[in-house]
Order: C-alpha cells, then structure tokens, then sequence
C-alpha cells in the first residue's frame, strides 16, 4: 500500500528488481523533447537516458525514492527539478510540457483516473505522452491468477496492481494518436506495453 512515509525497504531494492527491465527504459526515454515531465521518477534509473530534452521536471511522493533520484540527478547535462508530488494533482500550468514520461508507475497510482486527467491538463496541445507499463493478461488463466494474488502483490510491492490496463486509461484521458508495442508473452505473469501518444490539438 501507499504510505505516506514512504517505502524504504523499496526504495533500496528497487534498482535490482528493475534489472529485467533495463532495456526498456533507453527506448522510451530517448525520444522526450523539450520541456518535460516524468511521473513517478522513483529512484532516478530514466534520468540518464534524456538525450534530447531541454528541461526536466519528475514527481516522487516518495521520500527515500525521491533523495536516491536527486542524488543520480547531480551532474546532469540538462536541468532537473524533482517535486515531493503526487501525480492526481500536480503543481504545475496547464499545457506546461512538450513531453510527459510513465514507466512502470501507472500501476502504482492510487486514483490513475485523476493521475491520466493531470497528464492530459499539463500536456500542450500535440504534446507527446511516452509510457511502459507492466499490465493485466489477456489470457483468461493468467488474468485469474494475477486477479487472485494482486491484493497481496499490492502489499509487498508498494501499492503496484497487476491487473490495470493503461491504454484504456490514457485513451479515456483525452490521448490520441496511441500506438502501443506489446512486449513479453500474453501468458507471463506480468507482459508489459511500451507505446506513446498525443494530446489531441
């Protein structure tokens, strides 16, 4: 569950429990533009990979996540502002970014709803949505037992659900223009989409 202190234990796993999905990180990051926004930027592993942007702003209600992010900040070739912020109201003008960045956090979000409502307030017009999620199985089996073992799962990792499904969730927001990559098999536990976006103009 989401605690307002924080996961500490999480926090300091979480760089190893992400290592299998290493790979995906490069892929999405790379092509942020401009002024951007990265929700739920955790312990930091994406701010290495914004080649192209001209500013950087994350959100982390998390505080051990949140200094672990602002320590890898240090150094960085571009500016970047980590907020102690949650994503369902967010201190930012509408239409403030180029670019909104969402890896593997819209699982995590207490109300996505509101969370995919601020993306979509804080994106300009033509502006890009990047995401990479974990989501719920399209085989029935699978989905049964991610449904079965989610109230735990929610437990032990930080509030993380298996079973949602962000493309719905971006698409009922207002982002159009989706075009999602599935990666990984139906049948594995937890297959992951990568996929962008557009705010509509």
């Amino acid at each position: 569950m989401i605690r307002p202190e924080g996961h500490p234990i999480l926090a300091a796993a979480l760089d190893v429990l992400m290592l299998p999905l290493a790979g995906v990180r490069p892929r999405i990051v790379n092509l942020a533009e401009g002024r951007v926004l990265e929700i739920g930027v955790g312990t930091g592993l994406n701010l290495a990979h914004y080649e192209r942007a001209t500013e950087l702003h994350a959100i982390e209600p998390d505080p051990h996540m949140r200094r672990r992010a602002e320590a890898r900040a240090h150094g960085l070739s571009i500016p970047v502002t980590v907020h102690a912020a949650g994503a369902e109201a967010m201190p930012f003008p509408d239409a403030f970014f180029d670019t909104v960045v969402a890896t593997f956090v819209f699982c995590t979000i207490p109300d996505p709803e509101a969370a995919a409502a601020e993306v979509v307030r804080v994106l300009r017009p033509g502006g890009r949505l990047l995401f990479a999620e974990h989501v719920r199985s399209t085989v029935g089996p699978v989905y049964a037992a991610q449904r079965t073992v989610d109230p735990l799962w929610q437990r032990l990792a930080g509030g993380c659900h298996l079973t949602r499904d962000p493309v719905a969730l971006f698409a009922a927001a207002g982002v159009t223009e989706l075009e999602v990559h599935r990666r990984g098999a139906a049948w594995a536990p937890m297959p992951v989409v990568t996929g962008q976006g557009r705010r509509a103009g």
